[in-house]
């Protein structure tokens, strides 16, 4: 099976035209990033209800109507699972949910969960016009980089759950407490993600620091997605692979090696497919044809070791024009579809 192109929609974009669009610019598949999306189609449940069956399987039908496959979801609610990342009182029950999800995705035919098993998430960028030409894009520039505050009590990922909360934060998290609570997370997830078959992707550490707001990460060098894999080996056990955030780190391996040695594993679920500019502590988000990474080199190492997942472009620079976003997108797009069809061709 050949390489797929897809597109990740984040719960604005998740509508009938940006559906017709992404099937235009020639993606097949959709990855949704549905964190806030209950909160905009109206629902009225309570914000750590989890999402319903009912509710994916309209989504799925919306897409389907416009030629696209819902291929993963992108990211649990913080409501979802905050006392899981915290080891709090509601964690065996948040689990339960989690679960559940992972079997009703199963029974629609979702094939992916990607998650971020972290604390600060992803913190600390800035936007403007950094990108060939001026186009407006995400940067990490450490003279720029806001104070590293500790993370407030009723708080994860720099959304509030809980606005009752005692004053405070929720202190340090350390590698041993942070690596032992994954794990647990894993034992009980992968078994229901093995029966459900869908397969759990988890992406590393954005921006890539060992240490953020006091709390330590997972996978910030390429070379640790391999202790990732080895905690507990499953084909349903695998990367959301953000090939841009690989790039941007100071590891052993380059993003070339990392590519090669994590597609002959087959653990690689879909990929977050941009360049970059510069690696930690100061890094600019490019033009898939512009940056520090040559993309068709990349391509052709995914090809090799029979990648047959998703590539999507997660962010692209956005242009100056009435629909900045979507010039963005379209252009990567078009660039990866040229880019695979000759090398599929060769």
């Amino acid at each position: 099976m050949a390489m797929r192109i897809g597109i990740g929609l984040y719960p604005h974009l998740l509508t009938t035209d940006n559906f017709k669009f992404a099937a235009q610019a020639g993606a097949t598949h959709v990855v949704a990033h549905l964190p806030g999306w209950a909160k905009r189609v109206g629902r009225a449940l309570p914000p750590e209800a989890m999402w319903t069956y009912e509710e994916l399987a309209s989504l799925k039908s919306a897409l389907n109507a416009e030629g696209l496959e819902f291929y993963a979801i992108e990211n649990f609610e913080v409501d979802h699972w905050y006392d899981v990342l915290l080891d709090g009182p509601k964690r065996d029950e948040q689990i339960a949910n989690l679960q559940e999800l992972l079997r009703t995705m199963g029974r629609l035919g979702i094939e992916v969960m990607g998650y971020n098993f972290s604390y600060a998430n992803v913190w600390g960028r800035v936007h403007g016009p950094y990108a060939r030409g001026g186009a407006r894009t995400p940067a990490y520039l450490e003279a720029q980089a806001p104070a590293q505050t500790p993370i407030p009590k009723g708080t994860v990922w720099s959304v509030q759950y809980d606005p009752s909360a005692p004053e405070g934060d929720i202190g340090t998290v350390s590698e041993e407490v942070l690596w032992e609570r994954y794990t647990r997370f894993l034992h009980d997830m992968i078994p229901v993600a093995e029966e459900a078959n869908v397969r759990l992707a988890m992406h590393p550490a954005d921006p890539p620091f060992g240490v953020l707001r006091g709390t330590h990460r997972l996978v910030w060098k390429p070379e640790q997605y391999q202790k990732f894999f080895d905690l507990y080996p499953s084909h349903h056990h695998c990367a959301e692979f953000c090939q841009g955030t690989i790039a941007e780190m100071n590891g052993e391996m380059d993003v070339y090696q990392a590519i090669d040695s994590y597609t002959a594993q087959k653990k690689i679920a879909y990929v977050h497919f941009r360049n970059v500019r510069g690696t930690v502590p100061n890094y600019i988000e490019e033009f898939v044809d512009t940056g520090d990474v040559d993309m068709v080199k990349a391509l052709r190492i995914y090809h090799k070791n029979g990648f047959d997942g998703v590539l999507i472009p997660d962010h692209a620079p956005e242009m100056t024009c009435g629909a900045p976003w979507h010039a963005g997108i379209a252009y990567t797009l078009g660039w990866m579809r040229a880019a695979i069809g000759i090398i599929e061709s060769e």
